[in-house]
């Protein structure tokens, strides 16, 4: 179920993303290549622009809604974790804590230490 949420989402950002690319704007943008350049076309200009921008709001309104259905489908999995149960878990019980290596490091001789010659 999720993969297909997924795959819905991600055709609904790639349509968002032509449609807010194909509004006019002061800048210019994509805008310029519809019908509003003064030859009679499909739609008007002011008809292809609010054509744009409800179909953009309806785009980004269903990719809001699998953008929380996502989420919530993410964390519907994950139990409750915490740090200090981690940390102790990842800990080998054999060895013990930090401390008491170092006590181990103290309590064993020193290797005697032969230089090298090069």
């Amino acid at each position: 179920m999720q993969q297909v949420i997924i795959v819905i989402h991600l055709i609904v950002v790639v349509a968002l993303v032509g449609t807010i690319l194909l509004q006019r704007s002061d800048a210019g943008a994509l805008g310029g290549l519809g019908g509003s350049s003064g030859v009679s076309g499909f739609m008007t200009g002011r008809g292809q622009a609010n054509m744009l921008t409800r179909s953009t709001a309806i785009l980004a309104g269903i990719f809001f809604v699998t953008s929380l259905t996502l989420g919530v489908m993410a964390s519907v999995n994950r139990g409750p974790t915490s740090i200090i149960d981690n940390a102790a878990s990842r800990a080998p019980a054999s060895q013990g804590g930090v401390l008491d290596q170092l006590k181990q490091l103290e309590q064993q001789p020193a290797a005697p230490q032969v230089p090298s010659t090069r």
